[in-house]
């Protein structure tokens, strides 16, 4: 399902699932103006297309022990599809590492990572790199969240704007 064919109930239903993935299909039918049967078939079809990945709970990293987020750059030069595979295996299998990006500009990757101090960090560095070979490796330890969200602002479809 492209961007395009969001209309504006399945942008509603969007929206509100990403405030409570646990809200009733009644309550979310009756928020976003359609009986209960129709807009579950709604839901369904964004699931199926790919548009809902998956439905979570979303939990306080500090409350479980989890008081440190770093920001890794690691830049690399080695750029084939071997070298990218090596690493995009290890890092998927690292749970301390939540977000991998590859970039543009002057870091190849980007990566957050939470672990509970700075020895579980150092534990994490030295298994990062064993895991590929990398040229440079910069970490940024976050003193304070400020924000966190996991909803996206839904888009207009270009032709609404």
């Amino acid at each position: 399902m492209a961007h395009e064919t969001l209309d504006a109930i399945d942008r509603k239903i969007l929206t509100a699932l990403q405030a409570n993935a646990n809200i009733a299909v009644a309550d979310l039918a009756r928020e976003v103006g359609l009986s209960p049967t129709p807009c579950w078939k709604r839901v369904q079809k964004l699931e199926k297309s790919g548009v809902i990945t998956g439905r979570v709970a979303l939990v306080d990293p500090q409350k479980i022990g989890l008081g440190l987020t770093v920001f890794v750059s690691i830049e690399t030069d080695d750029h084939s599809q071997a070298w990218l595979a090596r690493f995009a295996q290890a890092v998927s299998s690292m749970p301390e590492v939540m977000d991998v990006y590859r970039m543009a500009g002057d870091v190849d990757y980007l990566l957050r990572v939470v672990v509970e101090d700075t020895a579980a960090y150092d534990g994490f560095y030295r298994r990062l790199i064993a895991a590929a070979p990398l040229k440079k490796v910069t970490s940024r330890f976050a003193m304070e969240r400020i924000k966190a969200s996991s909803a996206f602002r839904i888009p207009e479809p270009p032709s609404a704007r």
